[in-house]
């Protein structure tokens, strides 16, 4: 993939799944790279992996909900590489449960993470992505910013949020004609364990979900899905679907409006019945 090379990109979340792929395609691709994540040996593995390949990596622990440690590590990359070009706001966690049964501290923590993760992960890096000329923002909602299901509606407000923060700054960008680039992102499913490492709400039957949502509900890799997002990139996309199940959901959702609810919900009930 060409596009890259030169450029200095920021992955958070980097130590698995699409972060991780993200990070060592984007290498291979002729970029530098700051890796970031909570898991110290996740990273550990990426770093070593972009080494094997010849880039130059810098990795460093980070909690994204953190805003103060966010901004310096900011200013510690810059100083590092000189320059950013791109910014991946891909950390994210997932829980499970109804609203009439999650107490309100795993509400918060789910928007901590993968909400204000990804604004403070966007506000502390975009005056840099601005003063390089050649900046792009890529910040990693879901398919569950697309639409809402039954026993997701922390995580489905924070991806909701996401895309409207997302969507909201690329037209800023282009309104003032800053030299950067906005793309939301909304993956599938992906072969990753970010439902192995979730938490969920009391009675829920995570094991059983997640080994559902293992088997039957994800398709696409995290190295094909990290291909997708940087040949969106490339194209200067304003949203990028990852996998097929998120265009044929996405055009479900398109055709039948508020009307997906009943549908989506009888699905769920289904499929997963240990959801919520």
């Amino acid at each position: 993939m060409d596009g890259f090379a030169g450029k200095v990109a920021v992955v958070t979340g980097a130590g698995s799944g699409i972060g991780q792929a993200l990070a060592i395609e984007l290498a291979r691709s002729g970029a530098s790279v700051a890796i970031s994540d909570v898991d110290t040996e996740g990273l550990a593995v990426t770093e070593e992996r972009i080494k094997a390949i010849g880039a130059p990596v810098k990795a460093d622990r980070l909690d994204v909900t953190e805003r103060e440690a966010f901004e310096l590590y900011a200013d510690a990359v810059v100083e590092h590489f000189g320059k950013v070009n791109q910014i991946y706001n891909n950390a994210g966690i997932a829980y499970v449960g109804d609203v009439e049964v999650t107490p309100f501290k795993d509400i918060e923590r789910v928007m901590d993470v993968d909400y204000w993760g990804v604004v403070n992960g966007t506000k502390v890096f975009l005056p840099h992505l601005i003063a390089s000329g050649d900046g792009h923002v890529v910040n990693v909602s879901s398919l569950f910013g697309i639409f809402s299901v039954p026993g997701q509606a922390a995580y489905n407000s924070a991806k909701f949020a996401v895309r409207g923060f997302t969507e909201a700054l690329r037209q800023e960008m282009q309104a003032k004609r800053h030299p950067v680039g906005v793309t939301t992102v909304h993956p599938g499913g992906i072969k990753t364990a970010i439902m192995r490492n979730s938490t969920a709400a009391e009675g829920v039957d995570r094991e059983g979900l997640t080994n559902t949502f293992d088997k039957k509900l994800t398709r696409t890799t995290p190295e094909k899905a990290a291909q997708i997002i940087l040949d969106a990139v490339r194209k200067d996309k304003a949203r990028v679907l990852v996998g097929a199940d998120a265009k044929l959901l996405d055009v479900i959702v398109r055709i039948t409006g508020s009307g997906y609810q009943r549908l989506f919900s009888t699905v769920v009930a289904r499929l997963v019945p240990n959801a919520h």
